[in-house]
């Protein structure tokens, strides 16, 4: 299923049916067993009846045995021989024995229930039964069984109609001494239809409520869905129109749905302004390509019509400005694509040493102040970092008027470059600005001398790669003063 309203619909419904069966099964499992009990306890009830009758050796003949068709009673001795049945009692199953008659016609009780072969009703030929010896070991009266009696499930035939029923065991003992066991039985028709009824019940319901819930689930995925299906529509439309001003609709809800739509705008707000950005860097870059482009090609259209009037120097030049341009753009163009800084061990102090001794043909000499005895090591790429030492001299140096100074020292865990001069300065409120890519404050400055403007935007750009800052303040000679921090490299020995 490809519709995430028909898979939460599937999932909830498959997960309510589950449920409703497990509870379905445990509630007709605990109906049945309380039903059950109560048919053992009435059957228990009834068999308790007829022992305590034979416990006061009532004669089986005159037996009340309730009506067979509620509870159908069989008595039985030790032998398993059948004593005594209920009337209109076909068959039995389930019980001590099968058989439901003939019935036993004698028994021996102390009340005279049984008889002896010449009639004195005295079993040991007319002894006196008064001597406490011959009377030892026989109870005066009978007792009925206190212990739990046995349950079993069987089937009883009345009047031709078979039933399911519960039997219950009880033990009476009486006073002659003669044990007998009762069963009696209480019918399950009650539990079967009480069972039946539900299950009936829970089989129409099952369905009717899983398909409510099914529908309930859709109507409520598909409501809960819809702001999605509108932020889907709209950045499908922002595709297709290649319009990254609009805006998917935000709901005013603040679920999932609505952070997900406002995160969606401020994500098309960074692509619209990382369009435009690139846009006005590709405009501006063919603006400052063309001016060297165009000066270098009519300096050898000129000089291939006439050779005499090639200016070589100027050739020159302009190859060198372009490519010095080409590798700034070329160096934008990594950073951009979020170029990873390397992990070499600099130290900052001989970095700036070395840099500021490569400089030759500066207007103005640049001094050097850095402590001998100082680390000043930091961590990254040492040809990036020499590129900022490189870009910030340079810009002093269009500015100064009489002296550029480079400094480093550490300073609270981190290395310090500072690089000021003694020209106008840079205005506060252009302190930010100056750091964008091709701005040149001085408008009037020709691009000879000026640059094209990427210097202090590559510096800005290395530094944060090597979680740095490049900032500019006024300096104390009342110029720009720019403030290159890094972190400093940890010592391994602490």
């Amino acid at each position: 299923m490809r519709s995430v309203r028909a898979r939460a619909a599937l999932g909830a419904t498959v997960v309510v049916a589950v449920a409703l069966i497990g509870a379905g099964l445990a509630v007709l499992l605990v109906l049945r067993a309380n039903l059950t009990d109560q048919a053992g306890l009435q059957a228990e009830v009834a068999a308790r009846e007829v022992a305590g009758q034979l416990a006061l050796d009532v004669p089986v003949q005159q037996l009340d045995l309730p009506d067979a068709e509620e509870h159908p009673v069989q008595v039985t001795d030790e032998d398993g021989r059948l004593v005594a049945v209920s009337k209109d009692l076909v068959a039995v199953t389930g019980t001590g024995t099968a058989r439901v008659g003939p019935r036993v016609s004698a028994l021996p009780t102390s009340t005279g229930a049984g008889t002896d072969d010449d009639g004195s009703g005295d079993r040991h030929g007319g002894e006196d039964r008064g001597d406490d010896d011959a009377n030892a070991g026989i109870p005066a009266r009978g007792e009925v069984s206190t212990d739990d009696p046995d349950f079993t499930n069987g089937t009883a035939t009345v009047d031709g109609d078979t039933a399911d029923h519960r039997f219950a065991s009880v033990s009476a003992t009486t006073g002659a001494g003669v044990t007998l066991t009762v069963h009696a039985g209480a019918p399950l028709a009650t539990e079967q239809k009480a069972v039946g009824s539900v299950r009936r019940a829970m089989l129409i319901g099952l369905p009717v409520m899983l398909l409510i819930v099914a529908a309930v689930t859709w109507l409520m995925t598909r409501r809960a869905l819809r702001p999605v299906e509108g932020i889907r529509a709209e950045m499908s439309a922002i595709t297709a129109s290649e319009d990254l001003s609009r805006r998917v609709p935000e709901p005013g809800s603040r679920d999932e749905i609505a952070r997900l739509a406002r995160t969606t705008n401020e994500t098309l707000t960074a692509l619209e302004a990382s369009v435009d950005r690139q846009r006005r860097f590709v405009a501006a870059a063919s603006h400052e390509l063309r001016s060297p482009i165009a000066s270098l090609r009519t300096q050898l259209e000129v000089g291939a019509a006439h050779p005499e009037l090639l200016d070589v120097p100027g050739a020159v030049t302009d190859t060198v400005r372009l490519q010095a341009l080409a590798a700034d753009l070329l160096l934008l163009a990594r950073l951009d694509a979020g170029e990873r800084p390397g992990s070499t061990r600099l130290d900052m102090g001989a970095l700036v040493h070395e840099e500021v001794s490569q400089r030759t043909g500066d207007r103005i000499p640049v001094t050097v102040s850095v402590p001998p005895s100082e680390p000043l090591e930091v961590t990254g790429s040492r040809s990036q970092l020499a590129r900022i030492i490189g870009n910030l001299p340079d810009n002093a140096q269009r500015h100064a008027e009489s002296s550029v100074a480079v400094s480093a020292r550490t300073e609270r865990g981190g290395v310090v470059v500072a690089v000021g001069d003694d020209g106008p300065g840079v205005p506060e409120a252009e302190r930010e600005r100056i750091f964008e890519r091709f701005v040149r404050l001085d408008d009037a400055r020709s691009r000879d001398e000026g640059g094209a403007g990427l210097g202090l935007a590559i510096a800005r750009d290395v530094a944060r790669r090597h979680q740095g800052t490049l900032t500019v303040t006024r300096s104390p000679e009342g110029g720009a003063r720019f403030e290159l921090r890094l972190p400093a490299r940890p010592d391994p020995g602490r």
